[in-house]
């Protein structure tokens, strides 16, 4: 296809053309001369354009400024209101336990509510008082005047609508929040609690809280002010910008100054444009001012306008110019491959940085939308790319109205831990897991469902298909720090039978600090090494599932005269154990061991264990009365088969364990390494015996073969489907994995990294070789150059 440049001008059109030009110059050149006529005329010119620039410029500044601080008071009204709530929380769970508290339920039963309520207030801290009273509230009315019409109507409230309620009395020597509940034996409403706590218990943590300078921030009940900080003047205008909290009569006010008045009416950036248009004019004037005129004659003058347009004409004929864009740097652009089967990870810098994470909160941010869910929880690992991703992607999830809890450098069992914990069913941990340290990822969790699989793919599509929600209203951020309510949580369920002395690698990972936190707290004597967190992990790669990770650790555990050896991976969710002569107890016979113990409270229970599992595993649950069901590598996965199947066990060969008895079902090398030590603790024989008299045949760790192209799921379909073994059960659920009656090989693709991973495992080493030999065979019959170290 021809594309034509212009048409061809004739000689006569050239001449006029020329002349045109010659008339404007002319023209310029005057201007010239009438400016360096008349130098004061052409500064106070000058002096004006400069003012008036400066003005416009002064006034787009601060219509900026003034958008900001709307954004910081809004920022602080949000955040405000957000610890609000996280303190009525705080004390209507405190409510809730106190009322399960052992012995309320038999006072209840035998009518007693005095000594119910005695029993309910005994652990709640600055509680005034604590009554639990008929449902007909007959002593309650003829008292008001004791108790204030606040608090009976707290306790209306919540009778009639049989939920909790809170209300800010004024009636009883000053303020004080009222909380009311109903109160149930056997799900039938038998009285309502009533307690009173002092007014700093709804507001310390405003106190502490970031104050926008300049501005008034307050909480109010109706037309009571309840705490306020900040300019008094703007007091009366703060209703304007107030945000009620969800089902409560509080509600959180914000105003400051007004916005400036647009000079001319315009906007930040047409006034921030004519402001600069100023200062460029008034320069041409004055360098115009300063040049001569062009003159026919001697003399070496300063070319004029009609000279550079009549030469680049003459040019013009010749070359064609390109407008060239200046050099920006380019962002990353979003990958599909790195939306694996369960869970997003890439490169930072090549497939994965903040523009990313920011389009992946979004999407994650719309999918809660449209499940109705608003709060999310957010942690990260101890990778220098951390921060950054982290940042984004708050960003996004802010953009689709979500409120994020930000709970800073923690173990991802710790993030999945603050989803429970703080009720949100939602989190998001940033993390490489036991990748190198330019990997980074996210384990995402909504409505108490990991994503996996289709999920997975479906936050790339709303990315790729703009199918992003944005709300009207962005969400807030708080920052929260659950790593002692973790501890706590564990320690008030483990304890040690006798004390045991443990060395704990956590390969410098993100682990490094609660995990000697956890076995310290249940009554371990804790020996750390490698427990500095540093992303760029300087010891060892911190995958404890590679033989070669734990030599530091046996060595320290030899020299230390430990009782066992404990390695957690990069982010907290995988569990490594070697023994005090240096043996490395695989994951699937941990499984034995944790399955043994849950099916002695649980007979029947479901265990379920991956594909990589030792083939000796379901036996060893069937002769403890136990239901063995294997299923496809993936936490993720796991945990979705797990609660199909409601079972109360899981474990996986890399090292993840899932506890559903006693715990919340999710993968947590902490909590397993706390459970290990619990069971090693009980048994009469030392652990090394418990240890090394679970079942063991001859096997190899878990082997990586780079995959060929890099695409490890095309080469292990092909093999799949070429590859046949006589003698064998082909089982496809992962990979191909095929049982002899004496051992068993498998060949899977990694979801993480472009590897293939085999494993093999037998009952004597000659079957360990056949079996070897013959996946060898096969392997090579599809790609004759794959380096096998077998």
């Amino acid at each position: 296809m021809a594309i034509s440049l212009g048409k061809k001008r004739e000689p006569g059109a050239r001449r006029a053309q020329a002349a045109d030009a010659s008339e404007r110059v002319s023209g310029l050149d005057q201007l010239r001369v009438a400016l360096r006529g008349s130098p004061q005329l052409t500064l106070a010119l000058c002096g004006a354009l400069l003012l008036l620039g400066v003005w416009l410029c002064w006034n787009s500044v601060a219509q900026i400024r003034h958008r900001g601080m709307l954004s910081d008071m809004e920022g602080a009204r949000n955040n405000g209101g957000q610890l609000v709530q996280q303190a009525l929380r705080q004390h209507f769970k405190r409510l809730e336990d106190g009322l399960a508290a052992p012995g309320v339920n038999d006072a209840l039963r035998a009518g007693d509510l005095t000594l119910a309520a005695k029993l309910a207030g005994a652990q709640w801290p600055n509680l005034e008082s604590l009554e639990i009273l008929p449902t007909d509230l007959k002593d309650t009315y003829a008292g008001l005047s004791k108790g204030g019409y606040g608090r009976v109507a707290a306790i209306e409230e919540a009778l009639a609508e049989n939920r909790e309620t809170h209300l800010i009395t004024q009636g009883m020597g000053g303020p004080r929040l009222a909380l009311a509940a109903p109160v149930r034996v056997d799900a039938r409403v038998v009285g309502v609690a009533s307690a009173i706590l002092p007014l700093r218990e709804l507001t310390s943590g405003l106190d502490s809280a970031a104050q926008v300078s300049g501005t008034y921030l307050g909480l109010r009940q109706g037309g009571v002010t309840v705490w306020e900080r900040g300019e008094q003047a703007y007091a009366e205008s703060a209703e304007r910008a107030s945000q009620a909290l969800n089902d409560s009569p509080l509600r959180m006010v914000t105003a400051g100054p007004e916005a400036p008045r647009p000079v001319f009416g315009l906007g930040v950036v047409p006034a921030l444009a004519v402001g600069l248009g100023c200062f460029l004019l008034a320069y041409v004037l004055w360098r115009m001012s300063h040049k001569r005129p062009a003159e026919a004659g001697g003399g070496e003058l300063t070319p004029t306008l009609a000279e550079m347009d009549t030469a680049a004409s003459g040019e013009s004929e010749q070359k064609a110019f390109a407008i060239r864009e200046p050099i920006r740097p380019t962002p990353v652009m979003i990958d599909r491959g790195i939306f694996r089967a369960y869970d997003i990870r890439g490169v930072v810098g090549q497939s994965l940085d903040p523009g990313i994470a920011e389009l992946i909160g979004h999407a994650v941010g719309s999918l809660m939308h449209e499940q109705g869910l608003k709060e999310i929880v957010v942690g990260r690992d101890g990778r220098l790319s951390g921060p950054s991703l982290v940042e984004g992607l708050v960003s996004g999830l802010m953009r689709a109205g979500c409120d994020v809890i930000d709970i800073g450098m923690a173990p991802t069992p710790v993030i999945y831990f603050g989803a429970y914990h703080l009720r949100t069913g939602c989190c998001i941990s940033v993390t490489g897991s036991h990748n190198p340290p330019d990997y980074n990822g996210f384990k995402i969790v909504v409505g108490g469902e990991t994503l996996s699989g289709d999920a997975i793919v479906d936050l790339y599509t709303r990315i790729a298909e703009d199918r992003l929600y944005s709300a009207g209203e962005r969400g807030t951020v708080s920052v929260r720090d659950i790593g002692i309510d973790y501890v706590q949580r564990i320690a008030s369920d483990v304890q040690l039978g006798r004390p045991l002395r443990v060395v704990v690698d956590a390969g410098n990972g993100v682990a490094g600090e609660l995990g000697p936190r956890v076995l310290e707290a249940i009554g371990a004597e804790v020996e750390e090494l490698f427990c500095e967190i540093d992303g760029t992990f300087p010891n060892h790669h911190p995958d404890p599932s590679e033989p070669h990770n734990l030599a530091d650790l046996i060595e320290m555990v030899k020299r230390c005269d430990a009782d066992v050896g404990i390695a957690f991976d990069g982010d907290g969710d995988r569990l490594g154990v070697v023994t005090r002569d240096g043996e490395n107890i695989f994951a699937d016979r941990l499984l034995m061991l944790f399955a043994a113990d849950v099916l002695e409270r649980n007979p029947g229970a479901m265990i379920v264990y991956d594909v990589k599992c030792t083939g000796r595993l379901p036996g060893h649950i069937l002769r403890h009365g136990g239901s063995p069901l294997m299923w496809k590598t993936g936490h993720s996965l796991i945990k979705s088969k797990m609660r199909e199947t409601g079972a109360e066990l899981a474990g996986e060969m890399s090292g993840h364990f899932f506890f559903a008895e006693r715990w919340y079902g999710f993968d947590d090398g902490i909590y397993a390494a706390a459970r290990l030590l619990e069971i090693l603790a009980a048994a009469p024989e030392e652990p090394d015996e418990v240890l090394k008299a679970l079942p063991k045949g001859v096997s190899t760790p878990e082997i990586k073969v780079d995959a060929p192209g890099g695409d490890p799921h095309a080469f292990v379909e092909r093999f799949c489907s070429a590859a046949q073994f006589e003698g064998g059960r082909a089982s496809t659920i992962d990979g191909l994995r095929v049982d002899w009656p004496d051992g068993w090989g498998l060949v899977r693709a990694s979801n993480t990294t472009p590897v293939l991973v085999l494993r093999f495992d037998a009952d004597t080493e000659q079957a360990l070789a056949r079996i070897q030999g013959e996946f060898r065979t096969r392997l090579l019959a599809i790609k004759p150059d794959l380096q096998l170290p077998f």
